[in-house]
């Protein structure tokens, strides 16, 4: 649905505001992460394994969000482009223990770049200010407490 198109009673409602945002939002990430070869998903995976060190496959599914059904495919191209290793876990041969290789540590750097092209791109028709402002208001929404200040 086009913004111009849409009723004026429903242009009014931030819900809907903020669900066109989202979608303009997927599709700018998209396209910047599809430029450099990647998805969400990549990104999602070596910043987890980046911040929070070498995890099994279930727990790192978990805390990116990412089906385990998808994961076992994810983690089998990143794998495949050296970005990720898979060990049986020490503890629990049943598991695999993801860790981020350095050439992982590398494409997370990159993807970082490509995404921080996305948000400009995202945010451009705002001021500097108005950005900041809309992080925090976002932030505050997404975790359910007031804006920091």
């Amino acid at each position: 649905m086009e913004t111009e198109t849409a009723p004026e009673r429903l242009r009014a409602l931030p819900s809907w505001l903020l669900a066109q945002a989202a979608l303009e939002a997927a599709r700018t990430v998209s396209e910047h992460l599809s430029a450099v070869g990647a998805h969400r998903s990549h990104y999602a995976v070596l910043a987890a394994l980046e911040e929070f060190g070498p995890a099994s496959q279930a727990a790192l599914g978990r805390r990116c969000g990412i089906d385990r059904s998808d994961m076992v495919a994810l983690l089998d191209t990143l794998a495949a482009d050296g970005d990720v290793e898979r060990r049986p876990d020490p503890s629990d041969r049943r598991r695999n223990i993801v860790t981020l290789t350095p050439r992982g540590a590398r494409r997370l750097d990159e993807l970082g770049a490509a995404l921080a092209d996305a948000q400009a791109a995202l945010l451009s028709p705002l001021p500097g200010t108005d950005r900041e402002v809309l992080v925090s208001l976002l932030s505050a929404l997404v975790t359910g407490q007031g804006p920091r200040r």
